[in-house]
């Protein structure tokens, strides 16, 4: 086991720890920043908890700088326990502290439940770690899980799928090609998006989308023959791109 020095008792772990839980969110991502500035093995469980009770996104990416900032060997463990928490936040953060990290050997620790979390933060977050930690011999797996969850959600969940699954490159057109033909349209709209995404990744999402669902209306032949006949129009306005989520 590897010790952990600490400085809990302190009278600077007890301001840190007071301004960690401030009132002010400007004045605990002053706080964050500081202690990831001088990097203290004392402050590891504070900043752990910090991030499963922290509302501010921005202060939240910085408490996970912080920890980064910090030896692996003994933040890996404790990030790890937060996997297993009941706090959908705590989960959702532990697994993006992960994806700063990015040690390969935490790929282990990404489970099927974590991919399709009921909550959809911790599971759009579980996405893009495994997405980042896979090794090469794991990824046609990882694709067949993946694709389960095609359809699910709201668009910026969809989207996150999508851009998941396109960042695994050519492995996922398989599996893209079955799902295109599930009965539910949902489901095979999404898939059909997704694979307009990956053959053109400058391709807005929205457009992917509500040209997957004309194919699905259509018929591809009909589909084709009908864009071929459509005169060209004014440039469509790229898509804004989203937020990332944490």
């Amino acid at each position: 086991m590897v010790p952990i020095p600490t400085t809990s008792g302190t009278p600077q772990h007890a301001r840190v720890a007071r301004a960690l839980s401030a009132g002010d969110s400007s004045v605990r991502l002053q706080a964050a920043l500081a202690v990831g500035s001088d990097p203290d093995p004392g402050f590891l469980e504070t900043l752990v908890e910090r991030c499963a009770v922290e509302p501010d996104f921005f202060v939240r990416d910085m408490l996970s700088w912080a920890l980064t900032r910090l030896p692996p060997e003994i933040t890996l463990p404790r990030i790890r326990r937060e996997l297993d928490s009941e706090r959908t936040r705590a989960r959702s953060q532990a697994l993006h502290t992960l994806s700063k990290i990015g040690d390969k050997s935490a790929w282990a620790w990404i489970t099927r439940d974590m991919l399709r979390d009921a909550d959809d933060e911790v599971a759009r977050t579980a996405w893009r770690v495994a997405v980042a930690l896979v090794p090469e011999d794991g990824k046609a797996d990882l694709v067949d899980e993946l694709v389960t969850q095609l359809g699910r959600g709201d668009r910026d969940v969809r989207l996150s799928l999508s851009r998941a699954l396109v960042d695994l490159g050519d492995v996922i057109t398989p599996a893209l090609e079955v799902a295109a033909t599930d009965p539910d349209p949902a489901v095979a709209a999404h898939a059909r998006a997704t694979e307009l995404l990956r053959q053109d990744p400058d391709a807005g999402f929205d457009a992917a989308v509500e040209e997957a669902k004309r194919v699905i209306s259509l018929g591809p032949e009909r589909a084709a023959g009908a864009a071929m006949a459509e005169p060209a129009g004014p440039t469509e306005a790229a898509d804004v791109p989203e937020s990332t989520a944490c």
